[in-house]
C-alpha cells in the first residue's frame, strides 16, 4: 500500500461518524450554549450511545478543539519549508498565515465559535493547553533555523552577525530564543483572535496580529 492509497471503508466510515457527531454537537453548542449542552444530548442527536461518543472524542471540549494539535503539525511543516534566509518572526508569521489561507473562510461561523470559545472557561483552558502543544512542535523547528542562520552569519572571529546571514534573535541561545519567539507569537495570535471577535470581524485578523507583534517587539 502506498501513501496515496485511498482510505479503507472502515476508516471512511469512522471519519463520516466523527464528522456527524461534530456537526450535531456544534449545532447544539451554538443553539443552547456549550456548557448547557451535555454529551448525552449530543449522542442522542447523532443517534449513538454515550459510550460511542467517547470512542471518537475524549472530552466535550475536543469536539470544538480536537483538531488543534493536527493544525500545529501542519504549521510546523510550513515553518520548516520556509526559505532559510527569512528572519524567524517573518517565517513563523508566514507559516501561520499560509495554513490559515488553506482553510475555507466562514466568517460568521468563526465569529460564533470565537464568541463561544472566549466566553467559556473550560474551552479557554483546553485551548491554551492545545497551544502549549503547538509550542512543543514549533520550538524545535525554529531553533534549528536559528542555529543554521547563526552558523551562516558567523564571521572569522566566530561571532554571529545580524546582517543578511544572521538572525534577529540577538545572539541568544537558539532554544531559548525559539521558545521566546514562539510563545510571543502564539500569545499575539490569541490576543488578536480575541480582538477580532470583539470587533465582529471588521478588522482583519492578520492586521491585529501584526499590530500585537509590533507592540511587543518595539517595547
Amino acid at each position: 500500500m502506498t501513501d496515496d492509497a485511498p482510505p479503507s471503508l472502515r476508516e471512511r466510515t469512522r471519519r463520516a461518524v466523527h464528522q456527524e457527531i461534530a456537526g450535531s454537537a456544534m449545532r447544539l453548542f451554538l443553539e443552547q450554549g456549550f456548557e448547557a449542552t451535555t454529551v448525552d444530548q449530543i449522542a442522542a442527536a447523532t443517534g449513538i450511545s454515550r459510550r460511542s461518543f467517547f470512542r471518537y472524542f475524549a472530552t466535550k471540549e475536543d469536539v470544538v478543539l480536537g483538531e488543534l494539535v493536527g493544525r500545529g503539525h501542519a504549521i510546523a511543516s510550513e515553518l520548516a519549508a520556509r526559505p532559510a534566509e527569512e528572519p524567524p518572526w517573518t517565517a513563523l508569521r508566514a507559516a501561520l498565515v499560509r495554513f490559515r489561507d488553506t482553510r475555507t473562510p466562514d466568517t460568521e461561523s468563526e465569529l460564533r465559535l470565537g464568541e463561544m470559545l472566549y466566553a467559556t472557561p473550560t474551552l479557554r483552558a483546553r485551548h491554551l493547553e492545545k497551544q502549549l502543544a503547538w509550542q512543543d512542535l514549533l520550538v524545535p523547528v525554529l531553533a534549528d533555523r536559528l542555529r543554521a542562520t547563526a552558523v551562516e552569519g558567523t564571521g572569522a572571529n566566530g561571532v554571529g552577525g545580524n546582517g543578511a546571514g544572521g538572525t534577529d534573535a540577538g545572539g541568544a541561545d537558539p532554544e531559548l530564543a525559539a521558545a521566546a519567539i514562539v510563545a510571543g507569537a502564539l500569545a499575539c495570535l490569541d490576543i488578536a483572535g480575541a480582538a477580532w471577535v470583539r470587533r465582529g470581524g471588521t478588522v482583519p485578523l492578520d492586521k491585529l496580529y501584526d499590530d500585537a507583534v509590533a507592540t511587543i517587539r518595539s517595547t
